[in-house]
């Protein structure tokens, strides 16, 4: 018997970047807890939450792109929007990012808290606990985490540079 859907967890969107960055590589979901330090069974109930919403395939291994485009950019800062909190030191997200900082220009910085970064800024909650231990051990991810961050956060004109590059990247990996 299937579960009753509660709705989606924050960390059910990290869950499906994280398996878009796998590309076609095989994987386990035990591969996917040790590298998001996220627990195995939190893993399967994300990805059957995911597969309720329409996010991922029957099989659970291949995201539905196009609904999680929709969702990311129509509904993610809706569902789990984010206020910048307090200055403190961290992580580098949103246009921060060494990536988009190249790009976006800004004088007001944003971070992940955490005692192992080096910048100040506005604190962004990660979507959950672990997330800033798997986004330095995976750069793509990082780099995906962060354009949600400036989704959630940043100005029409950053938003729309954030979703654009954002489907970029989704849709190279390849299509569902």
């Amino acid at each position: 018997m299937r579960r009753k859907h509660n709705g989606m967890r924050p960390q059910d969107l990290v869950i499906l970047l994280k398996v878009i960055t796998l590309g076609d590589t095989f994987w386990h979901a035990k591969d996917l807890a040790q590298s998001l330090y996220i627990s195995p069974s939190e893993i399967s109930e994300s990805l059957e939450r995911s597969h309720y919403a329409g996010l991922i395939g029957h099989d659970k291994r291949r995201v539905n792109k196009l609904n999680l485009m929709d969702f990311l950019i129509h509904g993610m800062r809706y569902v789990f929007p984010a206020q910048p909190g307090i200055l403190t030191r961290g992580i580098p997200t949103a246009h921060s990012h060494p990536y988009m900082r190249t790009l976006i220009h800004s004088s007001q910085p944003y971070v992940w808290p955490s005692s192992d970064g080096k910048e100040m800024g506005q604190a962004i909650e990660p979507f959950y606990p672990n997330q800033i231990k798997a986004a330095m051990s995976d750069q793509h991810l990082y780099k995906l985490l962060a354009l949600l961050d400036v989704i959630r956060v940043g100005r029409v004109r950053e938003i729309n540079f954030a979703e654009n590059d954002l489907k970029k990247v989704i849709e190279h990996v390849g299509a569902y």
